[in-house]
C-alpha cells in the first residue's frame, strides 16, 4: 500500500540535491569574486555530474516501468 521507506528515500534525495546546489552556488560565487571563473565552471560541472550520477538509477527505473507498462 504505502511504503514509507521509498517515500523518505525520495525526500532524502531531494534534500541531497538541494544541499549540493547550495554548496556549489556558494563555492562558485566565491571563486568568481576572486577571479577564478574557470574553477567556478569546473565546480558547477562537477556538481551537475554528481547529481546526474544520483539520478541515473531512478531514470533507469522509470524507463523500465514504462517498458513493462507497454509490454515492449
Amino acid at each position: 500500500m504505502f511504503d514509507y521507506k521509498e517515500d523518505s528515500m525520495g525526500v532524502n534525495l531531494i534534500f541531497k540535491i538541494a544541499a549540493v546546489g547550495i554548496l556549489v552556488s556558494v563555492i562558485c560565487q566565491v571563486l568568481k569574486h576572486s577571479g577564478r571563473e574557470e574553477q567556478a565552471f569546473l565546480t558547477s560541472l562537477a556538481g551537475l555530474i554528481l547529481v546526474l550520477f544520483w539520478l541515473v538509477p531512478y531514470i533507469y527505473q522509470l524507463f523500465e516501468t514504462i517498458k513493462n507498462l507497454f509490454a515492449l
